[in-house]
């Protein structure tokens, strides 16, 4: 099949998804089509799609165990926890592990990758005063965290000349000839769609003061930006220019856009990247975005092929009524592309049995395992890759969630007052649902949480409400309920321990499989004797680096993710995860 054929085949699956679900239960969901948890394809060029999958075109020899008729082999391979191996013609047909249900399975071979999602940042937060923070290294933020951007990153020198004021992130030109840059902290995008809005407080005497959105920026002096000029006049002029090591070049002649512009009008900045072309255009806020560009130019030297996007602010040297103070009340990602996305790519496929595994092969279990020989009918992947950014929604047909959206792209939580996303969000309130446990424990739908899992309700998400491992209210020593707490989960969920830390060391992991579940002690104010698990992810596989790569949801990205923004979701290397690796598990 040919690669537009394929990817053809990939969206019509895509647009099946908005189709409601019939027959779905909700506790525990049960046989659900194929294409209701279809592959969905990534972008090409400059695009809003967020994560992918895709699959290998299906042959005759994915379909070959189906029809085989000769015994299957089985053999117990050494290491802990116990595992059986079944093999058809010296070839693994599956993997179970011995007081699991978790089973892996060969088949096609399937992409899941990601993209940066877009974001808004309205700067609706309330931050302490940044005088009165110690001397750590996120002093050096003091315009919060944006909403699913990352964290803004701003000029040491001056740092009290910025401030969020809600509704505004607020840069006050307090001395003159001195450039104020706020960036945010992503430096891998390349090709973006990228708006701000932002307005002076007064005209500026003796010199112009300028505000410009930044992009492919590397530092102070390397860096894209569009420009605005605010003159004394009281005209506006555009530049779009380029800053190579200390040194400015100007890509095109500057355009005048405006003349008596009041004090305090909002101006909007638009600046879209593909490859070597830049096009940027600006215009005041109250009225519509022009049709056409400002700009429309191809750099023949772009040395600058990724970076951060953020916002620069200057008061020119002899500017004489400072402060001049900017206020920018949004930054606004409409689409972008990171330089490497993650990209996981292998052909192996985790179903679960309806009770954990004794070790006791028997002919149901066979006509079982035959059952799932290259079955592309969905699996734990596949539901966990249902939450990442740009997902399809899919609404229950039936049972509690009935006419609920059930699968789809989740957020973590929402804001609190600092801007920082909360934690809380189970599987139930994605649906906004309530919902009755075991126990009898009855908890009612949040208003707040639609939408959104935080790690460990993506997780309950994933195997309880999709997959149909039973679930607890709380906390829950039974082993026989997933509970709700990551910390809980690390000791008490179905299943066995695969590897676990015995000290400060992240364990080894050899025997690590897609679908585990890997928990961390991420928090760095823990003693490092007495670890506390408070971060939960499943584990994907090998990317294209040859490193281990999780899914979790997160605050900074968030929701769902399989990326490394705020800190790479991976267990290898030098990051916050590899670091802090505490107990893997196996459901």
């Amino acid at each position: 099949m040919s690669d537009t054929s394929r990817r053809r085949l990939l969206a019509a699956f895509a647009a099946t998804a908005a189709a409601p679900l019939t027959g779905l239960a909700a506790s525990p969901a049960r046989a659900v089509a194929a294409a209701d948890v279809p592959a969905f394809p990534g972008p090409g060029g400059l695009s809003t799609a967020r994560s992918w999958v895709t699959m290998e075109p299906l042959g005759a020899a994915h379909f070959t165990p189906v029809a085989l008729t000769t015994p299957l082999t089985t053999t117990v391979l050494s290491g802990t926890p116990a595992r059986t191996e079944v093999t058809s013609g010296g070839k693994r047909l599956a993997l179970l592990t011995h007081g699991a249900r978790t089973v892996v399975l060969p088949g096609p071979q399937r992409t899941f990758a990601e993209n940066k999602r877009p974001f808004v940042d309205d700067f609706q937060r309330t931050l302490p005063d940044p005088a009165l923070d110690g001397p750590d290294e996120d002093d050096r933020v003091y315009w919060g965290t944006s909403p699913g951007g990352g964290k803004w990153v701003t000029s040491e020198t001056f740092r009290t000349d910025y401030s969020v004021a809600p509704g505004t992130g607020v840069i006050d030109l307090t001395t003159a000839g001195y450039s104020r840059h706020a960036s945010l902290r992503d430096d891998e995008i390349t090709d973006v769609d990228v708006r701000c809005t932002g307005r002076f407080d007064k005209v500026p005497t003796g010199q112009a003061c300028s505000f410009a959105l930044t992009f492919g920026y590397g530092s102070t002096q390397n860096h894209y930006r569009a420009r605005l000029s605010f003159l004394t006049s009281g005209a506006v002029e555009m530049r779009l220019e380029k800053e190579v090591n200390n040194t400015v070049s100007s890509l095109a002649t500057a355009v005048a856009l405006a003349t008596g512009v009041p004090t305090g009008t909002d101006w909007t900045i638009r600046v879209r990247r593909e490859g070597a072309r830049i096009q940027a255009k600006a215009w005041q806020s109250a009225s519509a975005e022009p049709s056409s560009w400002a700009f429309d130019i191809t750099d023949s030297t772009p040395t600058l092929t990724k970076g951060r996007v953020g916002v620069r602010a200057l008061a020119n040297e002899g500017c004489t009524n400072l402060p001049v103070r900017l206020s920018v009340s949004r930054l606004e990602v409409d689409a972008a592309n990171w330089a490497v996305l993650p990209t996981v790519t292998h052909g192996d496929w985790v179903r679960l049995l309806p009770e954990p595994f004794d070790g006791t092969w028997t002919a149901a279990l066979e006509q079982r395992i035959r059952g799932w020989a290259g079955s592309t009918n969905p699996d734990v992947l596949a539901y966990a890759a249902m939450f990442l950014g740009g997902a399809p929604q899919v609404t229950a047909g039936a049972g509690p969630a009935q006419g609920r959206q059930v699968l789809g792209e989740a957020g973590y939580g929402y804001l609190d007052a600092q801007g920082f996303r909360l934690e809380g969000a189970d599987f139930h309130e994605y649906m906004k649902v309530g919902w009755t446990f075991p126990d009898g424990t009855y908890k009612g739908p949040s208003s707040k949480q639609v939408g959104n899992l935080d790690c460990s309700g993506y997780t309950r998400m994933v195997y309880g409400y999709h997959l149909g491992v039973p679930l607890a209210a709380d906390e829950d020593t039974s082993g026989t309920r997933i509970p709700r707490a990551s910390r809980h989960i690390a000791d008490y969920a179905p299943g066995v321990v695969v590897d676990r830390t015995t000290g400060t060391t992240p364990p080894p992991a050899a025997l690590l499989q897609p679908g585990d579940l890997v928990l961390f002690n991420a928090d760095s104010s823990d003693d490092g004797v007495s670890l506390t698990i408070d971060h939960v992810g499943i584990y994907l596989g090998l990317d294209d680096g040859g490193k281990r790569r999780f899914l979790s949801s997160r605050k900074t990205v968030n929701g769902p993710t399989m990326s490394d923004l705020g800190g790479a979701s991976l267990l290898d290397g030098s990051g916050t995860y590899a670091r802090t690796l505490h107990t893997v598990r196996r459901i």
